[in-house]
């Protein structure tokens, strides 16, 4: 009699463990790049994705939101003040956890320091090393508690930053570590230590399907960079992948039964909240921060340099940018790539500040002579060339210095030895030339 009830005991006890499955909610943003207000269709802004945060969380019996980098460059307020109002406006936001982005790295790696001390929440980031193995970020992960779950969250950056996205001098004496070797060392770290283990990172995509492929210790990837959506969860044999648009339009909700016992996910649903400043009420506490930023530089960019007669849209503004450094410069050819191009001009007046959002980057134009045959293909590419007549071509300086990567030139050894404007001076001064964009 007495065996008997031990057995249903620890029948009843195996049933009860085994049945442990608690729910989790990750929120989760990318890119925001210090995008305060909301854009000329009325989406995102920080005070409404607070108030979105707020809501959601509420919606959750245990949560967490993570931001996966690139919180700051692409605002005149991040430009003018080197992005640190963004971190103290952010810690408004709830953030549980941020990584690093290649733009951290825009106002030189010193600047980081300033950004994980004004910031109220941790910032991860485990394959950013100098010589000795020492840590840019301080930690390479942390472990927050939710619905008595424990998260380990590790933070990586994408591997190709030196050379490709940042030049050698923002940098300093850092490099990047292997990104799926890395999580795969601190996964294993973490792994008694956690419950669920979910990746920050700021990388391409197919480091995180890499991640989610090779290391089956990892439940869930969180994206950052690239700045469009995810059309449908990235799901490897139940780990799973999200990223949402940039700039704080949207917001990530993926909602987790997580598997006590076996330590991984039994499910996972995903949706895309957007932002819509027209339906949500704006956070008080964060608009007045906004609003006190903005005012300190409304009297430089918020004055009327032209009209556009139509909307011009990434493409359109490449050709427009090109044309307005090749006759500011006095060059016959200038190029700049899709990726300097953050945003776009709306139909009617054109504000300083429009091109202060296109072109945030501190990015001087530089011109060199050249050949036809020495053009780049990039260049070349639907204009009629002589081989052996020289040519002169603008760039920015950051082109210049990353000139072999894919995404630039894609070839080496061109010199530009003469330094004019800043990009972006040089184009609101032609634009008010023009006065009438069409």
């Amino acid at each position: 009699m007495i065996l008997r009830r031990l057995l249903a005991l620890l029948v009843l006890a195996f049933s009860v463990r085994a049945q442990d499955v608690r729910p989790l909610t990750i929120l989760h943003s990318n890119d925001l790049h210090a995008h305060l207000l909301s854009d000329d269709q009325g989406r995102g802004g920080f005070a409404y994705l607070a108030t979105a945060v707020r809501e959601e969380r509420a919606r959750s019996s245990a949560s967490l939101y993570l931001n996966a980098g690139d919180l700051v460059q692409g605002t005149p307020v991040s430009t003018l003040y080197r992005g640190l109002p963004i971190y103290r406006i952010a810690n408004r936001l709830g953030v549980d956890v941020s990584t690093l982005g290649n733009h951290e790295f825009d106002y030189g790696w010193l600047r980081i320091q300033n950004f994980i001390k004004a910031a109220k929440f941790p910032t991860v980031s485990a394959n950013v090393v100098d010589g000795s193995g020492a840590l840019l970020a301080g930690r390479p992960y942390v472990i927050k508690s939710a619905g008595g779950i424990r998260v380990a969250v590790i933070g990586v950056l994408l591997g190709d930053l030196v050379g490709n996205l940042a030049t050698p001098d923002k940098v300093g004496p850092w490099h990047l570590l292997p990104v799926v070797e890395t999580v795969r060392k601190y996964a294993a770290e973490v792994l008694d230590k956690s419950d669920l283990i979910v990746v920050l990172g700021h990388i391409h995509d197919e480091e995180a399907d890499a991640i989610l492929q090779q290391v089956p210790a990892v439940s869930v990837v969180i994206v950052g960079h690239t700045h469009k959506a995810y059309a449908h969860l990235h799901d490897f044999d139940g780990r799973v992948g999200a990223l949402v648009t940039a700039y704080g339009v949207e917001l990530g909700r993926l909602d987790l039964q997580v598997d006590m016992t076996a330590h991984r996910l039994k499910s996972a649903e995903w949706k895309i909240i957007p932002i819509d400043a027209r339906k949500i009420v704006p956070d008080p506490r964060v608009a007045h921060q906004v609003a006190h930023w903005e005012a300190k530089v409304s009297k430089i960019v918020d004055v009327q340099i032209g009209e556009a007669k139509r909307r011009f849209e990434k493409k359109d503004l490449q050709m427009l940018i090109q044309r307005a450094m090749a006759e500011e410069t006095g060059s016959d050819f200038a190029w700049v790539n899709l990726g300097n191009i953050r945003d776009v001009i709306p139909a009617g007046p054109v504000l300083a500040r429009a091109i202060w959002n296109i072109l945030p980057f501190d990015n001087a134009v530089v011109i060199g002579k050249f050949k036809g045959s020495q053009l780049p293909p990039k260049v070349r590419e639907g204009q009629s060339i002589d081989s052996d007549r020289e040519y002169t071509l603008a760039t920015t300086d950051f082109t210049a210095s990353n000139q072999a990567s894919k995404d630039q030139f894609g070839v080496s050894g061109l010199a530009f030895p003469k330094i004019a404007a800043l990009q972006r001076d040089m184009v609101i001064g032609w634009i008010k030339k023009k006065k009438i964009l069409e």
